[in-house]
């Protein structure tokens, strides 16, 4: 029996919360200018853009664990000769 490899790819989630995360890591909606308030001597700005990119980089490490199940051939294999 053959384990199906998931093509994550094809699910548009997927595609919709990175681009979300992308598109709103550069504050652009943000007012011009607006630097104030400061927290611990950078401006918000500089926050939103740190905990999006931390956020960018948790979601991409978590989608290669749990959703992309690529099987190399001679892994798969390997893997029927251990079961016999």
């Amino acid at each position: 029996m053959k384990k199906e490899v998931k093509e994550p790819v094809r699910k548009p989630w997927i595609w919709i919360v990175m681009g979300l995360l992308v598109l709103f890591n550069a504050p652009w909606y943000l007012p011009v200018g607006s630097m104030e308030p400061y927290i611990f001597g950078l401006p918000y700005w500089a926050w939103i853009s740190i905990i999006l990119s931390i956020s960018l980089c948790g979601y991409l490490s978590w989608l290669c664990l749990h959703e992309w199940h690529v099987v190399e051939d001679l892994e798969e294999e390997m893997k029927e000769k251990e079961e016999k």
